[in-house]
């Protein structure tokens, strides 16, 4: 599914249509986001240099990592990137995101000439000048393509209302020279409309779900930490797409954190039916399935109308005695006199009814009181 979401963001969109945007969602208890940015970011760039990648540029804002930091991994991942490289800028927002350093530190120990400083991140309409001006000096002015890569959306969150930053994020997604965008989001810091904006404004969305979640309550409180610690880096990669035509389609798999990165590896076709339709359940206070215990249960439960293999044959009793069969002989009935069955088994009383006619069909539906002048 990772790489489902690599080849979107490295093909871009159809011509006249807006770019793919890619939402990554992180929470506390799985909190990963930028490892799996930083899993994007790589590929992306060695598709760049590859030449198979509809953009020739990459444009990374940083906001919670320094761009040391950024260099680093791509050396790590065997990708160099010198003080010539023509293919990445990075935008630096993390050393001096309010503009109160009047002379930062100039020295950056490789790709500084790559580094360009930018102060008072809340100027957004200040911020997109700076991304297609850095994206430009690597693939010119005309129709060659370049991305955009956002490591975290919450710094911006925190110095911008959620209007101008979502007007940003669709700005970045219009313009004509960027092929694709994608940034990381802490669910957890922000209000659900927070949230809902931004996967709105998004073409694909990958949670990050952990494998063992927390259970509200004091109960099993110790052996819920003992598991959250001992599954701590693994759990569930979901991934949502949205289709054209309104379609959507959502697919799984499972991913584990080490120290070369984030690895993702698929789930067995039972367990992805179970995670989908989890996935697909609205979030509701009671239990919506049923366990194996309370479906064992529920299977030895009769139904009152049910029949229950007791040797008898099923007969269905519709109001008439025969007398040809020869088994039941009747006894006119005076009234205000109650008569027992003889043939009755004993085993309690008993409604008998006959019926007043036997061209009277069974569960007719005249109305008994027609003949009444009322």
């Amino acid at each position: 599914m990772a790489e489902s979401i690599f080849r979107k963001l490295r093909d871009g969109g159809e011509e006249g249509e807006l770019a793919p945007a890619l939402t990554i969602e992180e929470t506390v208890a799985s909190p990963f986001g930028l490892d799996v940015s930083g899993y994007l970011l790589t590929n992306l760039s060695s598709s760049i240099l590859a030449g198979k990648s509809k953009s020739q540029g990459l444009v990374l804002i940083t906001f919670s990592r320094s761009p040391s930091f950024c260099l680093q991994l791509l050396k790590r991942k065997g990708i160099v990137v010198s003080s010539s490289s023509k293919w990445i800028r990075i935008l630096d927002c993390y050393t001096d995101p309010l503009g109160w350093i009047d002379q930062p530190s100039s020295g950056f120990s490789e790709g500084s000439s790559l580094i360009k400083l930018h102060k008072c991140v809340s100027d957004l309409r200040k911020l997109f000048s700076t991304v297609i001006e850095a994206g430009r000096e690597l693939v010119g002015d005309g129709k060659t393509h370049f991305c955009v890569a956002i490591d975290s959306v919450n710094e911006l969150l925190r110095h911008s209302s959620m209007p101008l930053v979502s007007g940003l994020l669709t700005d970045l997604r219009s313009h004509a020279q960027i092929s694709s965008v994608f940034w990381s989001l802490n669910t957890d810091l922000h209000q659900e409309k927070v949230t809902n904006a931004l996967e709105y404004i998004s073409t694909m969305k990958a949670n990050l779900e952990p494998l063992c979640p927390s259970s509200d309550g004091q109960r099993n409180a110790l052996e819920n930490l003992f598991l959250v610690h001992q599954d701590f880096g693994k759990g569930r990669f979901h991934v949502r797409f949205k289709l054209r035509k309104g379609r959507v389609r959502v697919m799984s798999e499972e991913y584990h954190v080490d120290q070369s990165g984030i690895v993702f590896s698929p789930i067995s076709s039972t367990d992805a039916v179970i995670v989908t339709t989890k996935s697909l359940l609205p979030k509701v206070h009671f239990n919506l399935t049923l366990s194996e215990k309370e479906r064992v249960e529920k299977e030895k439960v009769v139904l009152p109308f049910e029949h229950q293999d007791d040797g008898k044959s099923n007969e269905i009793y519709d109001g008439r005695r025969s007398l040809v069969d020869g088994k039941i002989e009747t006894t006119p009935l005076s009234s205000m006199e109650l008569q027992t069955d003889v043939v009755s088994s004993g085993k309690g009383g008993e409604i008998i009814y006959f019926r007043d006619s036997d061209d009277e069909h069974p569960d007719s539906d005249e109305d008994p009181d027609d003949d009444l002048d009322i």
